[in-house]
């Protein structure tokens, strides 16, 4: 498998664009606890990507649906996600407001807040889950697979090398460094979303294919 997906999950997820919530929704943990926050949001994002890897499809077929709607959806929705990293904003939908004012609160939650609001959706969410599925039904073989789970075991290691690094990186590049990141990431994703929504409408409208879209 090409190295293509990849890149894909490297730039919705993009851990650089989430260290700033990192930092803000661990504030008031013990060392300890923010480590294993750390470790829990990187291998609760592998699992997500495991579970649509290896479901995602079963899921579709299920319900009926088409995966070439599905790329024309998914890619839509990537679409938008590269429009929100455009303007400095993280791939997935944020959520708007957080009671947990109180670093005791904060601290009982434990790893609730590295699976929620963390990992889903700030890091893996719709967006994520949709590229996977699209990436997953292209393997054909179980090497093929194999890679493809190995990419989310390297989003989850790169996730938890960010959010270690969290403060230094915060530092160093700063909220303008942290944007460039952010705009450059989301450029790379609307071109790869386009040519995911090509491919599904070639297969919808097999005219769009002959004529040089598919």
């Amino acid at each position: 498998m090409e190295i293509k997906p990849l890149i894909t999950l490297l730039a919705i997820v993009n851990p650089l664009a989430i260290v700033p919530f990192f930092i803000h929704y661990t504030q008031g943990l013990a060392r300890e606890q923010r480590q294993r926050t750390v470790w829990v949001s990187s291998l609760t994002a592998f699992i997500v990507i495991a579970a649509s890897a290896l479901f995602g499809v079963g899921i579709l077929e299920f319900f009926g649906i088409s995966l070439a709607s599905f790329q024309v959806g998914g890619g839509l929705l990537l679409l938008m996600s590269s429009l929100n990293m455009l303007n400095a904003k993280p791939a997935e939908v944020k959520p708007a407001t957080t009671d947990l004012s109180d670093g005791d609160e904060r601290a009982a939650m434990g790893a609730s807040i590295a699976v929620v609001p963390l990992t889903i959706p700030l890091l893996t969410g719709p967006a994520t889950m949709s590229a996977v599925v699209i990436y997953s039904e292209r393997a054909k073989t179980f090497w093929q697979m194999a890679t493809l789970l190995g990419y989310g075991v390297v989003v989850g290691l790169v996730t938890a090398l960010c959010f270690s690094l969290a403060n230094p990186i915060a530092r160093v590049l700063g909220r303008t460094g942290i944007n460039v990141m952010t705009r450059l990431m989301g450029l790379i994703l609307a071109a790869l979303a386009v040519e995911v929504m090509t491919s599904g409408l070639g297969k919808l409208f097999p005219i769009l294919g002959r004529a040089g879209l598919g």
